[in-house]
């Protein structure tokens, strides 16, 4: 079986998902911690999301930006108008 690889300029059907979901876990432990979210603002932040009709399989149709990789940054907003994160 061909493993799909990371490809920033391919569609989500041309990518497999557990490689999204440990390259966008990668990019989180990777933020530095003194720039992350602390764990309760971040499932607080996710709650939020996963009510939004703007999330679509992990992504937010407002900015195109996997939510859960947002939300995990201190000094990230929501890109919502409303700022749903406030």
């Amino acid at each position: 079986m061909e493993q799909k690889k990371i490809c920033y300029r391919c569609l989500l059907e041309d990518m497999d998902e557990n490689e999204i979901k440990n390259k966008v876990q990668e990019l989180i432990y990777g933020i530095p911690e003194d720039e992350k979210t602390d764990e309760e603002e971040y499932r607080r932040r996710l709650d939020i999301c996963k009510s939004c009709d703007s999330l679509i399989s992990g992504t937010c149709k407002k900015c195109g930006c996997y939510v859960e990789l947002r939300a995990a940054g201190r000094k990230r907003t929501c890109p919502d108008t409303e700022n749903r994160w406030g």
